[in-house]
């Protein structure tokens, strides 16, 4: 089990890697365009650029949790719920940036990939031995 884990949370981290580089290139053909979005500082670009650079950040705590797991052999019990709520955070937070640069009232939506990366370190910080 500790492998299957350690496995599938390095191939998100990678995957996040991968689509924050793929969102950086689709929104960088743009960004020179002071008026973009509404300007630099309006609301749309900002969490268009908070969901590219998301796929960085949990792509990164996902790295922290595997290698984590990997050194200390978290238990069972707690890794598996670690890797779901980790894995949870690094789906939603960049689609709720994205959703909520379209839509301003989806912001709301903001507690549920905080609310998993905040369980995925609560699971990870009470399996350890």
């Amino acid at each position: 089990m500790t492998d299957i884990i350690t496995h599938s949370m390095l191939k998100i981290a990678w995957a996040g890697m991968l689509l924050g580089v793929a969102s950086g290139a689709i929104i960088g053909l743009w960004f020179a365009r002071e008026d973009w979005m509404g300007g630099y500082s309006s609301w749309r670009r900002r969490l268009t650029r908070l969901g590219h650079i998301s796929f960085f950040g949990l792509g990164f705590i996902n790295f922290f949790f595997a290698f984590t797991h990997h050194i200390l052999s978290l238990d069972p019990v707690w890794a598996l719920r670690g890797a779901w709520a980790f894995s949870l955070g690094a789906a939603t937070m960049p689609t709720v940036c994205f959703l909520c640069a379209w839509y301003k009232p989806l912001r709301h939506l903001f507690f549920i990939p905080v609310g998993g990366v905040a369980m995925g370190i609560l699971s990870t910080l009470i399996g350890m031995p």
